[in-house]
């Protein structure tokens, strides 16, 4: 069940799903929350940064711990637009993240039962809770329209 707090901070994350959508980026946003507050944002860069692995949730993932100064993130919640795919599965666990919020789907890459089922795995050195389809619709509508306007914008291209 969603709460308001998770609400709240999936709010977040769509802002900057919303800012990686005006870069033309895959809209997806990411941010970490420690004690209630935000402490880490981000959204998709990898066409930007020409690096496949600039998702939103492992650049997050990144500063929080920069800010922290420590990896280990076992304090922190991370909620995300979308399902992460298996590489921010594997940070997730790497970061020994407190819990996982994530908001739309991913049956092309989700690591968490759409495509595969890492999360709900038993992992032998760190568990975590997560919430799954909180403010999906929004989330979800996002990634509907980026992609239908790109399909617009090459439908001449033969794309």
């Amino acid at each position: 069940m969603e709460s308001d707090f998770d609400r709240q901070f999936m709010e977040e994350a769509l802002e900057e799903a919303r800012k990686a959508f005006a870069l033309e980026e895959v809209p997806v946003g990411s941010v970490a929350v420690r004690e209630g507050k935000v402490i880490a944002r981000a959204f998709n860069q990898v066409e930007s940064l020409k690096d496949a692995s600039a998702h939103a949730e492992l650049l997050c993932l990144k500063r929080a711990a920069e800010v922290l100064g420590r990896w280990r993130l076992f304090d922190v919640t991370l909620y995300t637009t979308l399902e992460p795919c298996c590489m921010c599965a594997g940070a997730l666990f790497s970061f020994r993240v407190q819990r996982l919020v994530w908001g739309a789907m991913d049956i092309r890459q989700g690591a968490d039962g759409s495509f595969v089922s890492l999360l709900s795995q038993k992992h032998p050195i760190h568990e975590f809770p997560v919430s799954r389809g909180v403010l999906a619709e929004p989330a979800s509508q996002l990634m509907k329209t980026f992609f239908q306007k790109r399909r617009g914008e090459n439908a001449g291209n033969g794309i």
